[in-house]
């Protein structure tokens, strides 16, 4: 995809270092750069870092809007770079399961998705990457398990255990149960026999992820849990190198988290609904403790620019701590330096925010153009139509 090219963005509010400023912002060569450029007047509008999304699995509406309807993925994996770029992403994970439960939450489906982003990957914007959800007790598995992550270049393991409540579910809530069983096209007894075998290897599952993690580190791959119910559950994982503490479910894991000095995620959507749709314990309450260092979209991309201005809004922060949540901070949890600020020397990864509104009308990713719509659109196009005369 063509580089815009060189232009400088002026007359807007630009958001660096944590603080607006009115200093005008030079693109080349897909990089943030200083010096002179020709001017596109954004007055009027915030520019802003591009949003990191650590956590998404809206892009299974595209892929299988329905359990029994799988849509080819090349074509889907566009869709879904689209719907991100539409939302000011700019780099994006899809949290992929790896699990006992299989069809399109199976180690097949996780290989497959891998494959097609392998071969689709150069011509999407924007940066689009797989974080694997590894269901903990699926041992016999991880030999495969690495070599995907071998040969595919995965950086992001997040481990979950979801078999108490699938067996909770069965005992107390057998209607539930059922209806998860049909959007596998099983019988509920298929269902809890899967999960009764799974829960049959537990006594093997400490030692085998424990190598696991000691693969991952050699790899670099950078490993969390998922949500931790209390600190002895963090503690357990922290013991395995896994530092990163996704949507804990009670106040005590994330504080233990924070004291540990690990990065803690909460979904946005729960920011923007005013609280968790599965009861757990509500982000914005975490955010304003200081006890959450980024915001991810989880099921709704939509909701990360959205979260950021409730937050402003109801004088939890201002937007621009807010912004960082969904930004620069889930870029340094990631250790993505190249993407961290609007500095001289960054990735052009930045979106243009119509402060009245609040929509965003650009995305640029790695100075390319991404996304555009209303005003923004007309002023960038015009020197990017020019050029390409």
């Amino acid at each position: 995809m063509a580089l815009l090219p060189p232009i400088r963005l002026t007359g807007a509010r630009v958001l660096r270092d944590g603080a607006f400023c009115d200093d005008a912002l030079t693109l080349a060569e897909g990089m943030i750069a200083d010096g002179p450029a020709p001017s596109v007047d954004l007055t009027g509008y915030w520019v802003m870092p591009g949003i990191v999304d650590l956590h998404g699995d809206g892009f299974e509406r595209h892929l299988t809007p329905r359990p029994s309807a799988p849509f080819d993925k090349t074509r889907a994996l566009r869709s879904v770079a689209a719907e991100l770029a539409a939302n000011g992403v700019t780099t994006a994970w899809m949290a992929q399961s790896w699990s006992w439960e299989g069809g399109f939450r199976g180690a097949d489906s996780c290989e497959a998705l891998l494959v097609a982003l392998d071969g689709a990957k150069e011509g999407l914007l924007p940066d689009l990457r797989v974080q694997i959800r590894l269901e903990t007790h699926v041992p016999d598995e991880h030999p495969r398990l690495l070599e995907a992550v071998r040969r595919h270049g995965v950086d992001y393991v997040i481990y979950n255990n979801h078999l108490p409540e699938g067996l909770e579910l069965a005992e107390r809530a057998p209607q539930r149960f059922a209806a998860w069983a049909a959007q596998q096209a099983r019988t509920p007894q298929m269902l809890l026999t899967i999960i009764e075998e799974a829960d049959r290897v537990s006594h093997r599952v400490p030692e085998a992820l424990a190598a696991l993690s000691q693969e991952f580190a050699a790899l670099g791959v950078v490993t969390g849990s998922h949500d931790d119910g209390d600190a002895v559950t963090r503690a357990s994982y922290r013991a395995l190198g896994a530092s990163v503490c996704e949507f804990p479910t009670s106040v005590a894991a994330a504080e233990a988290a924070k004291a540990a000095g690990e990065p803690v995620l909460m979904g946005a959507p729960n920011v923007v609904r005013g609280g968790s749709q599965s009861g757990n314990v509500a982000a914005e309450a975490l955010v304003a403790a200081g006890l959450c260092d980024a915001l991810v979209s989880d099921y709704y991309y939509p909701a990360l620019s959205q979260a950021a201005f409730a937050l402003a809004a109801r004088g939890v922060m201002g937007i621009e701590a807010a912004w960082e949540l969904v930004s620069t901070g889930a870029a340094r949890v990631m250790g993505l330096s190249d993407r961290d600020d609007l500095a001289p020397g960054k990735r052009a990864d930045l979106v243009v925010v119509n402060p009245e509104t609040q929509a965003i009308e650009a995305t640029i990713c790695a100075g390319r153009l991404a996304f555009a719509q209303g005003g923004a659109a007309a002023r960038l196009m015009g020197p990017a139509l020019m050029a390409a005369q």
